[in-house]
């Protein structure tokens, strides 16, 4: 075996795509029997909608999703900005929330036409089994029980709790964060008919975004601070809901108080920002959450994953198409790492920065955010905010896939 990869989340997937239809040997091994998760990022920015057709699925728009029609921002419950998606200004990619266990099963899917991909579903990966000094596979408890499997690399992409990385000794570097955030469904709102408006609502230290997904509920993301969410739940679903009623627009509070009952069991994501010191040791190379948790702000972790493996292919198709040796592979797992690095570091940058404002409590803050509709009317500021949007709309550089 050439590679075994370890997560099917989209840098697994996507990754055993593309190396298996350039004809390496590949398995990938996913701890669960399906791709149904509480949580999944399904936001695909230009960036990512790009990435996705470089790795080969050029009819992703038969994947469920849907496009934002309109995009609207709220300053304590009242509209402040308000702009329809135009496509021409995403370069005819605009953001798209798409069903990322569909996304997943076509990846998967379109893999298993070459002959040198394994999959296999209900595989927990235990530990790492090491010759030398060196990752030579994994031991991993499948349905079968429990069995070896060899790689001359491994490749973790097992999320932000990775094994691999546990299990190689590759640390992450933590920034810490102040908020968490409330992932839940709505019914849609009857109003919107065919529309898809997105909406942000900020207010007294809460944000909270509202979106049409793919599966036609209304996608809610309530971002609070860190740790403030189990005692509010405790008190029961209407309570938590009235809270956040209180912080939208009149006809979104009314819609979630008549809906309290019908919200999806909310799923509270535990929000993380880290990079581990170095992605890769003799035998393992690390991508995607495993080797950069992002935050959730600009919904960036589908997109950077799924430029990881395009970057990682760049790299590791040649190596194994000429037989490089275990050297040369270490050699260009490392060329990995600084190559995505110039993207990763400024977007984490970017992300730690707007929730200390918007969720801070300190006595300037509110004063400080009530400022953000006033200055949203500049044009000179409106202008410098695009640009500083673009660069998580479309990434910082160029990704091409060259294999």
């Amino acid at each position: 075996m050439d590679v075994v990869i370890v997560g099917a989340g989209p840098a697994g997937a996507a990754l055993a795509h593309l190396l298996a239809s350039r004809g390496i040997e590949v398995t990938l091994l996913e701890r669960q029997l399906d791709f149904a998760r509480e949580f999944r990022g399904e936001v695909l920015m230009p960036s990512g909608v790009e990435a996705l057709e470089q790795v080969g699925l050029h009819d992703w728009r038969e994947i469920p999703h849907c496009s934002p029609t309109s995009v609207e921002a709220f300053a304590n419950g009242r509209s402040f900005f308000r702009e329809d998606v135009d496509p021409a200004l995403f370069e005819g990619r605009p953001p798209v929330a798409m069903s990322q266990p569909a996304l997943l099963e076509r990846l998967v899917a379109d893999a298993g036409r070459f002959p040198v991909f394994h999959f296999e579903r209900g595989a927990t990966v235990r530990e790492l089994i090491r010759e030398g000094g060196r990752v030579v596979g994994v031991i991993a408890r499948t349905r079968e029980g429990e069995r070896e499997l060899r790689g001359r690399l491994v490749v973790g992409a097992d999320g932000r709790s990775s094994v691999v990385r546990r299990e190689s000794g590759l640390r992450p570097e933590r920034e810490p964060q102040v908020m968490d955030v409330v992932w839940c469904k709505f019914p849609l709102p009857e109003a919107y008919g065919e529309a898809a408006p997105a909406r942000a609502y900020l207010g007294r230290g809460h944000l909270l975004f509202a979106y049409r997904a793919p599966d036609d509920r209304l996608q809610v993301a309530w971002v609070i601070q860190k740790g403030t969410f189990g005692e509010l739940r405790s008190r029961g679903v209407e309570e938590w809901t009235e809270a956040m009623a209180e912080h939208v627009s009149p006809d979104l509070s009314a819609h979630f108080r008549r809906h309290a009952k019908d919200v999806s069991k909310p799923f509270v994501l535990d929000a993380a920002l880290d990079r581990v010191a170095s992605w890769s040791a003799p035998g393992v190379l690390l991508l995607g959450d495993a080797a950069h948790t992002m935050s959730p702000v600009g919904g960036q972790g589908l997109n950077v994953a799924l430029r990881d493996t395009l970057v990682a292919a760049n790299h590791l198709v040649p190596a194994f198409a000429e037989g490089a040796g275990d050297a040369a592979l270490d050699a260009a797992a490392r060329r990995i790492e600084a190559e995505r690095l110039s993207e990763i570091v400024p977007i984490q940058r970017m992300q730690a920065m707007p929730p200390r404002l918007l969720l801070n409590r300190a006595w300037w803050a509110e004063p400080a955010r009530r400022l953000i509709p006033l200055l949203a009317r500049s044009r000179f500021l409106r202008e410098t905010g695009a640009r500083g949007l673009a660069r998580f709309v479309f990434g910082i550089g160029s990704v091409k896939l060259e294999v």
